[in-house]
């Protein structure tokens, strides 16, 4: 019998750092801990993913040697652009004479304001490349740090073309001590304005970023941890911490990202609405056809080409303070509990709540003395939150992360209702209609901004302090609604199962098939690097007519540490992953299809068109709500393809509806092409040097705008980014 592996995952929250022991075959969770953020340790947080990492192996009685993989999200990169904890930027510049005069404009950034009264400063140097000196590198290099430049960034016009100049100017840098981000590494799209922004924002967080993950890095040795270490990134994948030390931008609202790649691998999401709750703010987004939208990050009000989620933040939440004014509640949030050191007083004995007293208070500075809390005489002061409206008006159960008796509850309600009048249940269903009300123009928002279809109008909840709000929101919009098992360590749940991804971007409107053939290249080395195992990488291709932009996205499984986790689950095995993800049992589904590398499935009756590939490593690679299934052969591709009616009533150059390939343990993904002489040109690059008579499994999705085709179509507003 084999030895048994597992991933840890943790989530590095503001409040806590929760981690999550994953069986690496079958997925289930075998044990949770949590520990209390260690801001102020002089490790930092490391200090506290280390102390979770060994709680959560000791209450499982488990090895750190079984572990082959740990992950964790974190936010220390939004953390400082919130907080303008940022380095000066120096920025150099760089064209050939021709350029010159434009491109000295499009690289002059201007200071980001990142929040009022935090902003990030630059200062510039330009310098004409054509036949560019060394020594006149070193005296522009010189003058930025001069004018106080803690990093540099380096930026050419058409530097994604040649990166020598900006690679030279990295090297003086490094002479100086001065950590460097060259426009080329954070993307490969022209836009100088643009990308010279995104370099200045990744530049400016290195050196925290790269302090962190040194401590990081150090303390896992220190614990006698040598499996690999992932990070989270903001658009849902894991990338090595070495690469994370040169994009460290790349990470941002990389919570978030777990929590969908959680609700993704875990739960089985494939369409819907996700709706994270923590204790200070909401996280909304969409999930469609088992894909994430994603967008390019926007900072300060300045676009970027930082590849994000597109992840609404709303500062209301599980642990949100009440606001009260002439008898009534005014607003709930954006302050919370943990902002003002408070406790929830849903979680104290109801009995220390008699002789309650209503206070109103200031949190921080400037906030308004409109905020209530109850006071006791002997136990101190406690919050009045959502979550504790929640429980008073009978709106949780047990099963709930935030459930507290209800008599608890009310009794810390009854003094303020008895100020403003009220009774107990009313006013803590004002408070949740009050928090609902904040969050609600959001999802109708989402939902006409990406056309969701009634089916796909459902509530994913996650978070811990989901139940505190969920209810409520699923009722003032009359959507269903649906909690997440595991729904508090969700997010650490998806950093342990999350896939390494990589996107490389062109600007080319007609690629040939050699073209095709180069960036799956090109972007195979990427992924590579960022730690992915290359024989379980997929590369997915979008060629976009109206932007004239070819975009390469890759995925792949971490390369672990254990040569246990090299050997391939049982068909039994994947059987149980499958019927989990489709929340079925596993004599409730059947096998549709088989290649060498991965079993396709699908339920027996009911949702006869929901699908879910599992490749012999135990991955879900696939899942699907509507598809079709067709077995064929390599050499017989598109005569299949052909017969599975996937085209319109058009010409099949404008009417394809995409499908996707299974070869062996491979996914050739062409969901998002409706060219038809595209899609052929897709698959024959990935199929060349294929033996014709490989077996191949066409998937029929029929026609669905995908999330990150339509988020792109949306970002088509870039008329200050033209390169020179």
């Amino acid at each position: 019998m084999s030895k048994k592996s597992y991933r840890i995952g943790i989530d590095v929250g503001g409040t806590f750092t929760k981690a999550a022991l994953i069986d690496s075959i079958d997925g289930s969770v075998v044990g949770r801990s949590s520990v209390h953020t260690t801001h102020d340790h002089p490790d930092g947080v490391a200090a506290g993913v280390i102390q979770v990492f060994k709680r959560v192996l000791g209450d499982a009685g488990i090895d750190a040697g079984d572990v082959v993989l740990l992950a964790h999200s974190t936010t220390q990169a939004t953390n400082a652009l919130l907080e303008g904890d940022v380095a000066r930027v120096g920025i150099l510049g760089l064209a050939g004479a021709r350029a010159a005069k434009l491109a000295q404009a499009q690289v002059q950034i201007d200071p980001i304001e990142l929040a009022p009264g935090r902003v990030l400063q630059t200062c510039n140097q330009f310098l004409q490349s054509d036949g560019l000196d060394r020594k006149v590198v070193e005296n522009a290099v010189a003058a930025l740090r001069a004018a106080g430049a803690q990093v540099l960034v380096a930026s050419a016009a058409f530097g994604v073309d040649n990166t020598s100049t900006e690679e030279l100017v990295r090297e003086v840098g490094d002479g100086f001590g001065l950590p460097t981000t060259c426009g080329h590494e954070v993307t490969r799209l022209y836009g100088l304005t643009t990308r010279t922004r995104t370099a200045v924002i990744n530049a400016s967080i290195l050196p925290r970023m790269i302090a962190t993950a040194n401590l990081t890095e150090t303390s896992i040795k220190k614990a006698g941890i040598d499996a690999p270490l992932m990070i989270m990134r903001g658009d849902g994948g894991v990338m090595s911490i070495g690469e994370m030390r040169h994009r460290p931008a790349m990470t941002m609202l990389s919570g978030p990202a777990a929590s969908v790649a959680g609700s993704l691998m875990h739960v089985g999401m494939s369409d819907g609405i996700y709706f994270e709750v923590g204790g200070t703010s909401t996280n909304l987004g969409i999930v469609k056809a088992g894909r994430p939208v994603v967008a390019y990050a926007n900072v300060g009000g300045h676009d970027t080409y930082v590849s994000s989620l597109d992840v609404r933040v709303l500062g209301v939440a599980g642990g949100s303070l009440i606001r009260i004014a002439d008898g009534s509640v005014r607003e709930v949030g954006p302050r919370s509990a943990h902002i003002a050191g408070l406790r929830y007083a849903c979680f104290a004995p109801a009995e220390i709540f008699e002789n309650a007293r209503v206070v109103f208070f200031e949190p921080k500075p400037g906030d308004g003395d409109d905020f209530v809390a109850i006071e006791t005489e002997r136990h101190g002061r406690f919050a009045l939150t959502t979550t504790c409206a929640a429980n008073a008006a009978g709106l949780t159960d047990p099963e709930m992360h935030c459930y507290a008796p209800a008599e608890a509850a009310r009794a810390a309600f009854a003094p303020l209702a008895a100020v403003v009048g009220k009774d107990v249940i009313s006013l803590a269903k004002e408070v949740l209609a009050s928090a609902a009300g904040k969050v609600t123009p959001t999802i109708l928002s989402l939902i006409k901004d990406y056309q969701l279809d009634e089916d796909q109008q459902v509530l994913i909840g996650t978070g811990g302090g989901i139940g505190a709000l969920l209810p409520t929101v699923a009722d003032q919009l009359g959507l269903r609604f649906e909690i997440a098992k595991d729904a508090e360590i969700i997010s650490s749940i998806g950093a342990a199962l999350a896939m390494v991804r990589e996107v490389v971007e062109r600007v080319n409107p007609d690629p040939s098939s050699d073209d095709i053939v180069h960036l799956r290249a090109e972007t195979l080395e990427a992924i590579g690097k960022l730690g992915a195992d290359p024989k379980t990488v997929d590369i997915s291709i979008e060629i976009d007519r109206q932007t004239g932009r070819i975009r390469a996205i890759a995925t792949g499984a971490a390369a672990l540490r254990s040569s246990g986790e090299t050997e391939t689950v049982s068909e039994r095995q994947a059987r149980r992953v499958a019927a989990r993800s489709l929340r079925q049992s596993e004599d409730e589904i059947e096998l549709v299809a088989e290649t060498p590398g991965a079993f396709v499935y699908a339920p027996t009756a009911g949702s006869r068109h929901s699908l879910r590939i599992v490749d012999r490593r135990g991955n879900v690679r696939l899942q699907r709500s509507h598809a079709v299934v067709h077995r064929t052969t390599v050499e017989k591709w598109q005569d299949s393809l052909r017969s599975m009616n996937l085209f319109g009533p058009k010409d099949p150059a404008d009417a394809f509806f995409g499908a996707v390939l299974l070869y062996d343990s491979h996914l050739i993904d062409v969901t998002d092409e409706s060219r038809y002489s595209n899609a052929v040109k897709i698959v024959d690059s990935e199929l060349s040097g294929v033996a014709p008579d490989t077996p191949l499994v066409l998937i029929g999705l029929g026609r669905a705008v995908s999330a990150e085709k339509m988020s792109s179509e949306k970002m088509r507003e870039e008329s200050e980014d033209g390169e020179v």
